[in-house]
């Protein structure tokens, strides 16, 4: 099992920067290829292949295969001029959103060997590898495992690691498998050709043009010259290729603040075995956050399964958790309450626990107040109901410092507003006291029809749902107009309130509206809520 914080590194930052990019130059007709695999009727290798995308209403090649490009087929030509030299070419519609999802894919995959994994469409991704590649025998074989395992999936890589991603993607496009050592990237991309800087194609044409074929032609010139010629961009690219220059990526997922994970020699596919590698995760990822004085509030648990596909679930929690069993019953009430169970295919190979979010643990007074523990067991309460139905079901009221009723309170998710909701200043009334306002308000109030002894006396009776009401107290009025900084440009009519009881006890909070106006001689009146 490995443990590990992502949060505080031993390393200075000039030597964890360490970048492996992957590029995938096919990955289109790859896709094609393992979709048409699964239903038996995969193209042969030696066929050419074509993914066409429309362009002013032509159709024009967007990718190949490398039959195809044997036989001297290009991206951008024409898809009649494609079949002139082929008769026998395989087209596919150009898929870009399927496309993307197998680029996402891959980069979920990816997530088994470092959190930190950007996207560099299309078809390119960026790993942050500083600092962990010696947990899979060095940078050289991490290259290697994860380019064997990218070939066995049926995909075509070039891979390449330096310390800045221009220069680690720029290899990728002219030395495939090349390990940079720090300090040594413009050596190492001096010989490549210019279009390996993946530059606009204008920008490679104009060098061409002007005879600097290599990127070390282009580096021997003054930067003032490419800035003139090319722009400033182009040279801010150059300086990243050669490392001079260091630019950051923008990983898929923020980087947890804990991570421990087991891998498997042989998948592992039972629930029991499941459920007892959580509870040990859990056991050492509580205790790594314990020395340094933090408990979990957002847990993610990650099922990297053995043909590549990863199943994340995650749960939070109201306040900081600092004890193992908490965490793996809360993740067992996950599993259970799942609509998409957890299918582990052939196994899971590798399984990761991540506290995504850390709080330091705050000191409390356990032994003597009683409060502290009620709190305590609501706060797991809700934890317990949130991994089943979701946080976002939970919610929780707090006061708004407002007289409008429909305007104090406000609701918010439970779990994230707990503490807020345990000191919430609700307006208190006397012991005995009836409640001033319902705790069950209509949204919106809804229009009854009142008898009143005189216009604009209190109501004597009131029909209601097609149900006729005779009043036997009434209490009121409560007059609420709007705040005072907004009746100049306030359509909201000033209402009174009345608390009334009929006949059978039933308690209404019904008012008018309508009085600020003084040609006004009948009301209109609602019901806005019902006392228990």
């Amino acid at each position: 099992m490995r443990a590990f914080s992502v949060t505080s590194p031993s390393l200075p930052a000039r030597e964890r920067r360490r970048i492996l990019s992957l590029w995938l130059p096919r990955l289109p007709t790859d896709r094609i290829k393992r979709r048409s695999a699964r239903h038996g009727d995969a193209p042969d290798d030696e066929v050419a292949c074509v993914v066409v995308a429309r362009d002013h209403n032509a159709r024009v090649i967007s990718a190949l295969n490398d039959a195809a490009a044997r036989l001297g087929l290009e991206v951008g030509t024409p898809l009649t001029s494609a079949r002139a030299i082929c008769p026998d070419i395989a087209a596919f519609d150009a898929d870009g959103a399927a496309d993307t999802q197998t680029l996402n894919d891959i980069a979920d995959w990816c997530d088994r060997f470092t959190p930190l994994v950007a996207l560099d469409p299309p078809h390119g991704l960026l790993l942050d590898i500083g600092g962990c590649a010696h947990l899979f025998g060095g940078e050289a074989s991490m290259l290697r495992t994860i380019c064997g395992s990218l070939r066995r999936q049926g995909f075509v890589v070039s891979a390449a690691i330096a310390g800045t991603p221009a220069c680690a993607r720029t290899l990728t496009r002219g030395r495939s498998g090349c390990v940079v050592p720090d300090g040594q990237e413009a050596a190492a991309v001096a010989a490549l050709p210019v279009f390996t800087l993946d530059a606009d194609d204008a920008i490679t044409r104009g060098l061409r043009r002007a005879g600097l074929k290599t990127i070390g032609d282009v580096a021997a010139r003054g930067r003032h010259e490419i800035a003139a010629r090319f722009g400033a961009t182009f040279v801010a690219l150059l300086e990243q290729a050669l490392g001079t220059r260091d630019a950051p990526i923008s990983p898929r997922k923020p980087a947890p603040d804990y991570i421990v994970e087991r891998r498997f020699a042989e998948p592992v596919a039972t629930d029991t075995v499941i459920v007892l590698t959580l509870s040990a995760l859990a056991r050492t990822l509580i205790e790594r956050m314990g020395r340094d004085g933090k408990g979990a509030r957002h847990l993610e648990a990650s099922f990297f399964r053995a043909d590549g596909r990863l199943r994340r679930i995650g749960v939070e929690t109201g306040l900081p958790v600092t004890r193992d069993d908490i965490v793996a019953r809360l993740f067992r009430e996950r599993l259970e309450a799942l609509a998409d169970p957890l299918d582990p295919g052939f196994g899971f190979d590798l399984i990761r626990l991540s506290a995504v979010r850390a709080d330091d643990v705050l000191q409390t007074q356990r032994d003597l107040d009683a409060h502290v523990h009620d709190s305590d067991e609501v706060a797991a309460l809700i934890d317990r109901i949130a991994a089943r139905i979701g946080g976002d079901r939970i919610a929780v009221h707090l006061p708004r410092d407002t007289h409008i009723p429909e305007r104090a309170a406000f609701t918010v998710p439970a779990q994230s507003h707990l503490a807020a909701a345990a000191v919430a200043a609700w307006p208190a009334r006397a012991e005995g006291e009836p409640p001033l306002r319902p705790l069950r308000l209509f949204a919106p109030p809804e229009p009854v029809e009142v008898l009143a002894d005189f216009p604009h006396g209190p109501p004597a009776a009131f029909r209601w749902r097609r149900v006729f009401h005779r009043l036997a107290r009434v209490e009121g009025p409560e007059r609420i107009a709007a705040e005072w900084w907004q009746r100049h440009d306030c359509e909201e009519p000033t209402r009174d309130y009345f608390r009334a009881e009929d006949a059978e006890g039933a308690r209404f909070w019904l008012y008018r509206e309508g009085i600020h106006r003084r040609e006004v001689t009948s009301f209109r009146w609602f019901l806005h809520g019902l006392f228990a």
